[in-house]
């Protein structure tokens, strides 16, 4: 109890409940945003603004993902914010597609959280957005790099633990360890989401059938895929790929 009294006289004294996310402001790669209710635009980090083409926030205040994406992307993150309004339940690490600066395709993670009123009543969302797996923030490190490399050549098929190690004259151990240290999952959740990815990239470029896809990256049968595919996008492949192709 005298905890939670500290922590909440702390909170009201502060002069600008923002102040918070100024610290989004200093961490590379991080794009962070808040919603209202309406799915509009409330506040963004500045590493936003280039990404959907704004020159600062007040351009950006009150616009929706639509007016920034194409209407495939956009009711995407539409349909995702409203589950988060009517559950009060959050999204984790969320992989998704997203656009960078040159509209090119790119992989992100993304994490969004109801932000509630006094009352509690849900009245928006704050979220951040970074790029899957760090990749350019970690070709510094060579073995990461190496790893990373490793990992995408060998996307079409199921790669032990014990192979990749092996193939980055590294032990199983500090394999895990710096794969764990570096991007905060095991070898393991790297190589499949690794091959989820490639997949999906192919369920949007292609037209070939999803079962064709799902064994041409290394997964025994369709239901596998799905359940994978699911866990970590939040869609089947099928929703994927209508959401996903122009």
């Amino acid at each position: 109890m005298i905890k939670s009294s500290l922590q909440s006289v702390f909170f009201s004294r502060m002069a600008d409940p923002r102040a918070i996310r100024k610290l989004f402001e200093h961490l590379p790669g991080v794009y962070f945003f808040v919603k209202d209710r309406d799915s509009r635009m409330i506040a963004a980090s500045p590493a936003i603004f280039e990404r959907l083409g704004v020159r600062d926030e007040a351009e950006m205040l009150g616009k929706t993902d639509g007016e920034f994406f194409p209407p495939h992307i956009a009711d995407g993150f539409r349909s995702d914010d409203n589950r988060i309004f009517c559950t009060g339940q959050p999204l984790i690490d969320r992989l998704e597609v997203w656009y960078d600066e040159k509209r090119n395709l790119e992989w992100c993670l993304t994490t969004k959280l109801p932000i509630h009123d006094q009352r509690g009543a849900v009245i928006g969302l704050m979220g951040i957005t970074r790029r899957d797996e760090g990749r350019a923030a970690y070709q510094s490190n060579s073995d990461i790099a190496l790893v990373l490399n490793m990992v995408q050549q060998h996307a079409n098929r199921i790669l032990s633990t014990a192979e990749l190690a092996h193939r980055c004259g590294l032990s199983e151990r500090t394999l895990y360890r710096k794969v764990q240290q570096a991007l905060a999952i095991t070898p393991y959740e790297l190589m499949l989401r690794t091959r989820i990815q490639k997949a999906a990239e192919a369920l949007i470029k292609t037209r070939d059938p999803i079962i064709e896809i799902a064994i041409a990256h290394g997964f025994c049968d369709q239901s596998t895929f799905t359940q994978h595919f699911r866990k970590r996008t939040g869609l089947t492949p099928r929703q994927f790929r209508i959401r996903n192709q122009a």
